[in-house]
């Protein structure tokens, strides 16, 4: 399953499947703030990258202590078929009277910034906050594809965003939330 909308030059790409076998230039992982792997995507990419990855992280935990919510880092991607992996830490859905969607459009933003700096023209994104976080997958469609495509709008450095869904409710919310944004109209 796929879909996709153009933005810009940036093409914003929905499919199923599994993040880990992207060949893309960035792999954003949905990490915790200690960066040192655990279940879920982050688990998966881990596991996947292999253990460059992990050494990466633990400099970066002995270097400024972890990552905050909102915030990214950016590692290798060890035998991924990346370049980089951004680590991001979305926020734990707490009913969203505690900031969770600008924690969440941060996430977005911050990695996206990130991987543009390191000369990144793909990136693949999972549903960041929406496993065991708990962020509704239909609000944390919305924020992730608007903060894509407000991006792909103002600063054009990638021809593609792809957001990889595990399960088919996940692209299910993410269709959805793609055919509801608003076009280039807008602009």
């Amino acid at each position: 399953m796929t879909a996709t909308r153009r933005f810009g030059a940036t093409d914003l790409i929905l499919k199923q499947g599994d993040i880990t076998r992207e060949a893309v230039d960035v792999i954003v992982n949905a990490a915790n703030s200690g960066l040192l792997g655990g279940g879920g995507v982050d688990g998966a990419i881990h596991h996947a990258g292999g253990p460059q990855i992990l050494a990466e992280c633990r400099q970066i935990v002995a270097r400024q202590g972890g990552c905050p919510t909102g915030e990214a880092v950016i590692t290798g991607a060890g035998r991924l078929g990346a370049r980089h992996v951004v680590h991001t830490v979305g926020p734990v859905w707490q009913g969203g009277g505690a900031g969770e969607p600008d924690l969440l459009a941060s996430a977005y933003r911050n990695s996206l910034a990130l991987a543009a700096a390191h000369g990144a023209r793909t990136i693949a994104f999972p549903a960041i906050s929406a496993g065991i976080y708990g962020y509704p997958l239909d609000r944390a469609a919305t924020i992730a594809l608007g903060v894509a495509r407000d991006f792909a709008l103002q600063e054009q450095d990638f021809t593609e965003i792809r957001f990889v869904l595990f399960s088919a409710e996940s692209f299910a919310a993410f269709a959805a939330a793609l055919r509801a944004l608003p076009g280039e109209a807008a602009r």
